[in-house]
């Protein structure tokens, strides 16, 4: 089964001086190998945004390459606008991405690797997945 990576995961992964034993970066290490990675155009963005040189953008976007977004479908988006709406009636906040997130989740019965405590949140709201690292 895919495992959709959020962004803080990926951004974690891709630090410099990241400790060497985090277990989400393990657990991305590991579904890597199982092929087993599966990302979504949105957190492409979210990764490529705000880099200040062009030589890290360009290295970044390459290594990125490897890794064919998901196809995002209208149903998707409706969904997550559902989620939205939700979430929102019950006070829980949460950004468009990480909703669309949700939505693909959801649908494509696919679990979400992240530290992002709002999904935690959302899991009141609506049935997502979340994955966790193995031990």
């Amino acid at each position: 089964m895919k495992t959709i990576i959020d962004t803080c995961i990926w951004s974690l992964a891709l630090r410099r001086n990241e400790p060497q034993n985090n277990p989400y970066v393990n657990e991305l290490k590991e579904l890597i190998k199982e092929v087993r990675v599966q990302f979504i155009g949105p957190v492409r963005q979210e990764l490529l945004s705000g880099i200040k040189s062009k030589k890290q953008f360009i290295l970044l976007k390459t290594h990125l390459g490897a890794y064919d977004d998901f196809n995002i479908e209208k149903q998707d988006y409706e969904l997550a606008a559902e989620y939205f709406n939700s979430a929102r009636k019950k006070g829980i906040q949460g950004s468009n991405t990480d909703f669309l997130i949700c939505a693909i989740s959801t649908r494509h019965h696919m679990p979400i690797l992240t530290t992002d405590k709002d999904f935690s949140n959302f899991q009141e709201v609506f049935p997502v997945k979340l994955h966790s690292p193995r031990v």
